[in-house]
């Protein structure tokens, strides 16, 4: 379903386990940097009405998933440290079409969205899997799903307001450019890392 060219290397869950402080605390982050990207996307486009209501809800659940993490964090006696770069989702976004019309602008955005999505999708699910912790192991599965359902709802946008656009041709070439970006991760202790 998500399309992706590589799957993180396994050896990935091991570091995640070893690092289950600083995973949560990136992934903390990562959802308060998904509900900013929702409201990114809505104030560069409100005419869009279905999206503006369909992005702040996920901007909302983006936010109790924070929420959700910064409890677990607390409940483990953990603390939640500082945000830190995210250089996968950097590099996206240097990959995204920044010229060209605001249509194109848009649909870059939510494809660039739609693959973030799919990569914690596809991470949530190696953590719900191979994670020895029962609560975290049912946690990453739930996120997994709601994953599942923003990736789908970007894409699901980028190709209803994007009908003068190939926007399959675009989701390909960031397919194809992500496939050879994640084979740089997978290595340190963070969602996308």
């Amino acid at each position: 379903m998500l399309h992706l060219k590589l799957e993180t290397d396994p050896r990935w869950v091991a570091i995640a386990e070893d690092n289950i402080e600083a995973i949560l605390t990136d992934h903390a982050w990562c959802e308060q940097k998904a509900a900013t990207n929702a409201i990114t996307i809505i104030t560069l486009n409100p005419q869009y009405e279905d999206l503006v209501t369909d992005l702040l809800e996920l901007a909302k659940e983006e936010m109790e998933h924070f929420q959700m993490v910064h409890e677990i964090i607390k409940k483990r006696g953990y603390t939640l440290g500082r945000e830190r770069k995210d250089c996968y989702v950097n590099k996206l976004y240097k990959f995204m079409n920044k010229g060209g019309s605001q249509l194109q602008s848009m649909v870059d955005r939510l494809l660039f969205s739609a693959m973030i999505e799919a990569r914690s999708c596809e991470r949530f699910k190696m953590l719900s899997q191979h994670v020895e912790d029962p609560e975290l192991s049912k946690f990453y599965y739930d996120l997994m799903v709601s994953e599942a359902g923003h990736y789908t709802l970007f894409i699901t946008y980028a190709r209803k307001y994007g009908k003068d656009i190939d926007v399959d041709k675009r989701w390909k070439e960031l397919v194809d450019f992500e496939g050879e970006l994640i084979k740089e991760y997978g290595k340190s202790e963070s969602i996308h890392g």
